[in-house]
């Protein structure tokens, strides 16, 4: 209608305002502290993130002598071998991210609902469930992402993910265009179980990881080559899901499943874990002076 349309992009700007308040509460990285000088104040912001007070003094010399040597250096070219580890975990995981679907499952929900059988206002209730579980979830991720780590959080997400489109692709399978209320019911608990998945795994532990892999001095390019990889595949999703999907539901979720049992073993076999490692940790293990 006239109205429904300006409270959908209304009611945005609340967590908007949120967001914009909280940023008064964000602290300075101690990074950028030490780097205008401020130590003191870089040594609070790590206690406070949980530092030992005991090795407090060791972590501010390792990123002052990381500062010293980036303040030193010149301008080096990205893609190179030195950086070939990193590149390629972002770009990984980067890939994964949109092969999972994701982007298809939140532009097209209402078209993959009614696909299952749902009516068209059913259809809409059921994307704002997508949503509420989609918040939910990833603030569950945000509380614990520290605590369990970027590498448990991405294997639970990508099991879960595993389960929930190999359910919904045996369901287009079973039910094709015929569905029932149950199956509409299967559909509808394996996708939320999808967007836990990804909230819980990739949603919130991709750009924290991809901006952990890269020292300071080709950061912004590892980020935008994570952003860039991310959005093209993001576009190729979008471009095909519907028309694949109008021909086989069952054929195109089931691809996800396989590019996520992909993941699956990406994680397992190589992703390595970032958590409570500093970055010029990271780099060391990467072999990265």
């Amino acid at each position: 209608g006239a109205v429904e349309w300006r409270w959908m992009f209304g009611v945005e700007a609340l967590p908007a305002a949120l967001f914009f308040l909280l940023l008064f509460f964000n602290p300075y990285s101690p990074r950028w502290l030490l780097a205008k000088g401020r130590v003191q104040e870089a040594r609070i912001v790590l206690e406070k993130c949980g530092t030992d007070s005991g090795t407090v003094n060791e972590e501010i010399a390792e990123i002052q002598a990381s500062l010293d040597l980036e303040h030193h250096s010149i301008v080096e070219p990205f893609y190179t071998k030195k950086y070939a580890k990193p590149i390629l975990l972002a770009v990984a995981i980067a890939m994964f991210n949109q092969l999972s679907g994701i982007n298809a499952l939140m532009y097209y929900a209402p078209h993959i609902f009614k696909m299952a059988g749902a009516g068209a206002e059913s259809a809409m209730l059921q994307t704002v469930a997508v949503g509420g579980t989609n918040l939910l979830f990833t603030m569950a991720a945000l509380a614990v992402i520290d605590l369990f780590g970027r590498k448990r959080l991405m294997l639970v997400g990508s099991i879960g993910y595993i389960i929930s489109l190999g359910v919904t692709a045996w369901a287009f399978y079973k039910f094709g265009t015929d569905f029932t209320p149950a199956g509409s019911t299967v559909v509808l608990l394996s996708l939320l179980l999808f967007i836990a998945s990804h909230a819980f795994g990739q949603g919130a532990v991709i750009w924290v990881y991809i901006s952990e892999i890269f020292p300071n001095r080709v950061r912004a390019r590892g980020q935008a080559l994570g952003s860039f990889t991310h959005w093209i595949m993001a576009a190729l999703i979008s471009w095909t899901f519907p028309v694949i999907a109008d021909i086989s539901g069952a054929h195109i979720f089931a691809f996800y499943a396989i590019c996520m049992i992909g993941q699956l073993l990406w994680v397992i076999l190589v992703m390595p874990e970032t958590k409570g490692i500093s970055l010029e940790k990271i780099q060391k293990q990467f072999g990265i002076d």
